[in-house]
């Protein structure tokens, strides 16, 4: 609806007097009043975006889909940035690729021999 009858250039957040809105005058605008307002202080837009990434890491999205999300030049780009947070899904892709391969029946046929579990690595990190 805001975008209706508007060209393809046409600034859609601007500040009151039209000017494009950049961080100094949308923080000190009204960005910091309602961090306040909602009791936290410290929030930044930049704290947002990364909560933005890390929710869509989260559920799932494929860091080109996360890249494209926060505009950076290429995947590598995001994973420079982000890469902590894809390191907290390593035991859940081995989980999923563990079960995949459970139920395609791959381990009776790649070895012929019981499957042994291994430990996970957070318990190897903790010394389990």
């Amino acid at each position: 609806m805001h975008l209706a009858g508007r060209d393809a250039a046409d600034l859609v957040f601007t500040t009151l007097t039209g000017q494009p809105l950049r961080n100094r005058n949308a923080r000190r605008a009204w960005f910091d009043r309602a961090a306040e307002a909602i009791g936290e202080p410290d929030l930044t837009p930049h704290g947002l975006r990364h909560t933005a990434a890390s929710l869509a890491v989260s559920a799932g999205a494929n860091v080109k889909a996360v890249q494209r999300m926060l505009g950076h030049a290429s995947a590598a780009m995001t994973l420079d940035r982000y890469a902590d947070l894809f390191d907290d899904d390593l035991d859940a892709v081995a989980d999923r690729l563990d079960a995949v391969a459970r139920a395609a029946g791959v381990y009776p046929l790649c070895t012929g021999a019981d499957v042994v579990p291994l430990p996970t690595i957070l318990e190897v990190a903790r010394g389990q």
